[in-house]
């Protein structure tokens, strides 16, 4: 599973490259099928705009933006979205495979 982490109209300092990292690296924790983590910072207009996007197997991409003042906390709430996608779906496509009737033939 690959990590990139890319800025524009601006540079990421190192402490906060290697704390998205991390962090986006623990997102196998919650769904094993991610193959690639694109994690965007756009420093425009004095803001810190984060954009995530979780690749998977057999799945289309997951999506998660968010807008603040600080790199690190900006992240971190668009990680807390996508941890929610990334949850959900995963509880989904469980729950879809118990769904199906157990029974046998009736007589």
């Amino acid at each position: 599973m690959q990590v990139k982490v890319s800025s524009r109209h601006g540079t990421i300092r190192l402490e906060a490259r290697e704390h998205i990292t991390t962090k986006a690296e623990k997102l196998l924790t919650y769904f094993e099928r991610v193959t690639q983590i694109s994690v965007t910072v756009d420093f425009e207009h004095e803001k810190a705009a984060v954009e995530i996007l979780v690749d998977t197997e057999h799945k289309h991409d997951f999506v998660a933006t968010a807008e603040g003042d600080d790199v690190r906390s900006t992240f971190d709430s668009a990680l807390q979205k996508i941890e929610q996608q990334l949850r959900k779906y995963k509880e989904k496509i469980q729950n879809h495979r118990r769904d199906t009737p157990m029974s046998g033939p009736t007589d």
